[in-house]
């Protein structure tokens, strides 16, 4: 029999989801408020910044909602109610989702400024959740993807999305770049991006879901740098060298002898 605490965290996660949900039909335009790419003054649209990745990279979204839906009806299924690792992560999970709605909210309402505590709180609540992921083992495969794969995916992706947003912030509010180019600037965010995709990629003993949406992200940096409406020749090369780096490392390690095979 489930126990209350169960029952109590599981519905907070349900419920959460659905705020996501709602609050990503509210973004996206679709109920007939303002796109997430026009809000805010255009501050997060594809050609706002250099590092801003093109359009059809936040299509990413919908696999990591379907995820996250997946998700929430898997920690409901009895042989998972009382599951350690689901006890664990599942507030955090919840809190995610909210963070989510209320980062929508805040472009929205043309809080930019907020959206970044925000972002970054997510990013961090996101960073532990990945790493409980790491302590606490799935325990088969549909919980690995479910689980493992929906955090990494979600992890990935808000690592590259936390740094558009930064410069997004710090484009609106006029930051002169302490005398560095654009350019400059680009290039050094992404090399901050690669190391983080390094670093998931090592602490997470090669786990692709993170590597695979945070590549997604820096690819499509490079896209829109190259082919699009904002052209910057040096970020669009140093977005292809991120990208490079981040697969190679986590094929390296996902290939080493005794690596962890998980999502």
């Amino acid at each position: 029999m489930r126990e209350m605490r169960d029952i109590v965290r599981q519905i907070t996660v349900g419920a959460s989801a659905v705020v996501a949900v709602i609050g990503s039909f509210v973004g996206s335009g679709a109920a007939g408020g303002t796109p997430i790419q026009d809000a805010a003054g255009g501050a997060l649209s594809a050609t706002s910044t250099l590092v801003a990745p093109d359009t059809p990279a936040f299509s990413i979204w919908s696999v990591i909602y379907l995820g996250l839906i997946a998700y929430a009806v898997w920690q409901f299924l009895p042989t998972q109610s009382s599951a350690e690792r689901h006890r664990r992560l599942g507030y955090w999970v919840a809190a995610s989702l909210i963070l989510n709605a209320a980062w929508i909210l805040s472009v929205q309402f043309d809080l930019l400024p907020l959206s970044l505590p925000i972002i970054a709180i997510l990013l961090g609540v996101l960073g532990w959740s990945f790493v409980l992921c790491l302590r606490y083992r799935p325990s088969g495969a549909i919980d690995a993807l479910l689980t493992d794969g929906t955090i990494g995916l979600y992890l990935g992706w808000v690592s590259i999305a936390t740094a558009a947003n930064a410069a997004a912030v710090l484009t609106a509010a006029g930051f002169d770049g302490f005398g560095l180019s654009p350019d400059a600037w680009a290039v050094f965010v992404l090399a901050v991006a690669a190391a983080v995709g390094v670093m998931l990629a090592i602490v997470g003993k090669g786990r692709i879901a993170p590597a695979i949406s945070l590549s997604w992200g820096i690819a499509w940096v490079s896209v829109g740098r190259l082919t699009g409406e904002l052209i910057s020749t040096p970020t669009g090369i140093a977005a292809i060298a991120g990208v490079v780096v981040i697969v190679a490392v986590t094929a390296i390690i996902r290939l080493t002898p005794g690596a962890v095979k998980a999502a």
